[in-house]
Order: C-alpha cells, then structure tokens, then sequence
C-alpha cells in the first residue's frame, strides 16, 4: 500500500483538476450538463485513480489504475481540445493545459515503470 497523498503525481493530479474547474467557469451556462459535466468527472477521475489504485494490495493493480488515469489525462485533453474549437477557452489557455497533461502523463508513466 502507497500514501497516496505523499505522490507528487496525485498532488498534479489536484492541481490540473483545480485549472480545469476554473476554465470551466467560462463555459456557456448551457455546457453545465454536457462538456462541463465530462470534464469535471474525467479530470476528478485522473486523482480518484490515483488514490484508489494506492489503495490496492499489489503493485500490479496500482499500475492498472494508473493506467486508467492516463486515459482520463488524454480525455480531459481532448475534450479541451473540443472547447477550444468552440471558442470557450482561448489557444493559449489550451496550450498551457496541455503542457501540465503531458507533463502529468510523464511523471505517471515514470511511477507505472517503477511499479513494474
């Protein structure tokens, strides 16, 4: 069992998911129950993985919960991508929250070859 909350990739993960919270407030009041709604679970997700997979009895599940937030990171990117395209955030902001998912992806990666 990891203590989770001593990860410098699950203190990421809390970063990101405050950034996506606040980008989200500039949406359209009528995205609060589409895009908003998504991105709120998938970037909560990327921590709850983290934390959860923590939990776990092995290394080896760990590793599959990290791997789940990985993809949560590539959804969240994603659907930023979308919201760009709509205008709801501008380029800049996208490319700042881009840096801070591929550099999250990095450091989980790096912690999933650890585990191995």
């Amino acid at each position: 069992m990891h203590r989770y909350k001593e990860l410098d990739v699950w203190k990421k993960a809390i970063e990101l998911t405050k950034v996506v919270y606040r980008l989200c407030q500039q949406f359209p009041e009528d995205e609060k129950f589409g895009l908003v709604s998504q991105l709120k679970r998938a970037t909560v997700s990327v921590a709850s993985n983290i934390a959860e997979g923590a939990g776990r009895n092995s290394d080896k599940e760990f590793n599959q919960f990290l791997g789940i937030s990985i993809g949560s990171l590539h959804e969240v990117e994603t659907q930023m991508i979308i919201a760009c395209e709509l205008e709801f955030i501008s380029k800049e902001q996208l490319n700042d929250l881009s840096e801070k998912i591929t550099s999250l992806i990095k450091m989980t990666i790096s912690l999933k070859k650890k585990l191995s």
